[in-house]
């Protein structure tokens, strides 16, 4: 049977398929369930998140009489077109934003260090391997407005991309004596220092975005050189050279962009639009595949360890879709699989997936879902995974989160956890709770 969280307890972790809880929050029952056997504890970060104001739904204004005896009637006329064109193809990317899986926390790739939105305008850092930075780091600066979403930097050291209205804001850990380089060329006010005990972070670029337009969607490539980008405002991505600052934009079809997320192996790029359609792209020579879907847009997109496969989730479907390639890099060649979970919609009564996770190892699977009755709300499902060679997923539990009535925010795996699972969650209750998923036998003997 799977775990389920009885209402007012809290979750802990997993141990080999059962999820443990406890009656609140504690550092002494972490370590009594976990502590001893990876021998660390991830306490959880309180925050309090204020409440981002979403921008108006877009509508056709009027054309004063005025701007048609200035500008000429067939010009005022092909703005006209060109304005309904536009809002025709993406008409409700602002309303719909709020059900893309946007990434509002990140596991350093390398280190025990995890960043998560914190407030419209404001990033939390905790850095659990800092012994004198026990109180977190917090990065602001008048640029980072509206954050949507971050990333930590691979092979980049403590650098951090965060996404925000009218550009990306490049943070960099600064050390006693060594100071982040501040790109050359950038504006001259970045070098803002973060607040917080422990080690500081300079804002050294800001990417700024075309039109200033809101960045929605961000990906590393897996070497860290490229960062790309994209907006709900926008149907076209932007790759950037993030050393040179410079970034090359690209275009394919009429819809804002919903999501972006470059392969592990780097040979493969995925691409999706708030119209339904989304694309496959070889990075070798930027080609790429269109396909369609008849489920709503793709909300959320996670790659298996090997980049051979990609796990879809669609704005109108409880069913999740693989995508598998049929061959190697640089073929196209793929075939598009559901992925049942059952589940969600049996149990909960839900009215389909939120939000998903996939760990690296390719082992669980984290998902959130929308509403659901009054005992499944706001829980997380946790899936065990099997992919031989197709994906087939079991239920092991729920996923309770802490304080009155909390909803999962975002969620995120440590990729390079080496002793199994590392999922974070960032609750609507003002916590990021962490918890391990341990069910390896070398670990528990």
């Amino acid at each position: 049977m799977p775990s389920f969280p009885n209402p007012g307890s809290v979750t802990i972790c997993e141990i080999n398929r059962d999820l443990i809880t406890a009656e609140n929050l504690s550092d002494e029952r972490a370590k009594e369930t976990y502590g001893k056997l990876l021998g660390t504890v991830f306490s959880p970060v309180p925050f309090q998140l204020d409440q981002p104001v979403r921008p108006p739904s877009p509508e056709l204004d009027a054309v004063p009489l005025v701007t048609v005896e200035r500008k000429g009637l067939v010009s005022t006329l092909q703005e006209i077109v060109n304005d309904s064109l536009k809002r025709l193809f993406h008409p409700n990317d602002v309303t719909q934003l709020p059900e893309v899986d946007l990434q509002g926390v990140s596991w350093h790739q390398h280190k025990h260090i995890i960043a998560f939105i914190s407030g419209s305008n404001q990033v939390i850092v905790r850095d659990y391997e800092d012994s004198e930075g026990k109180e977190p780091c917090i990065l602001s600066n008048d640029s980072q407005q509206d954050v949507k979403l971050l990333e930590w930097r691979p092979n980049g050291g403590r650098t951090l991309a965060v996404a925000c209205k009218g550009g990306i804001c490049i943070w960099v850990a600064s050390y006693p004596g060594i100071a982040a380089p501040v790109r050359s060329g950038a504006a001259s006010f970045l070098g803002t220092l973060s607040r917080g005990s422990g080690i500081r972070y300079i804002l050294v670029d800001f990417l700024r975005s075309q039109n200033d337009e809101q960045i929605s969607a961000l990906s590393w490539s897996p070497d860290g050189r490229y960062l790309a980008s994209g907006s709900f405002e926008s149907s076209s991505f932007t790759i950037w050279d993030v050393a040179q600052g410079a970034g090359t934009p690209i275009r394919r079809g009429l819809g804002g962009i919903s999501t972006l997320k470059w392969s592990p192996t780097g040979d493969y790029f995925f691409s999706a639009k708030f119209d339904g359609t989304f694309y496959l792209w070889e990075t070798n020579t930027w080609t790429s595949e269109s396909w369609s879907s008849t489920s709503g847009f793709v909300m959320g997109a996670t790659w298996d360890p090997d980049g051979r496969m990609i796990l879809l989730a669609f704005s109108k479907s409880s069913t999740l879709g693989s995508i598998h390639f049929a061959s190697k890099p640089p073929s196209l060649d793929a075939h598009l699989l559901p992925v049942e979970l059952p589940e969600i919609i049996s149990l909960t009564n839900s009215q389909g997936i939120d939000r998903i996770a996939w760990d690296a190892s390719g082992e669980r699977l984290a998902v959130s879902y929308k509403g659901g009755d009054d005992l499944y709300r706001g829980l997380i499902a946790v899936y065990d995974v099997r992919r031989t060679p197709l994906i087939s997923a079991s239920l092991i539990g729920f996923i309770r989160g802490p304080g009155d009535n909390p909803k999962p925010i975002s969620m995120a795996f440590h990729d390079e956890f080496k002793q199994g699972p590392l999922l974070s969650l960032c609750w609507s209750s003002g916590f990021c709770c962490t918890y391990p998923l341990i069910f390896r036998s070398h670990i528990l003997s």
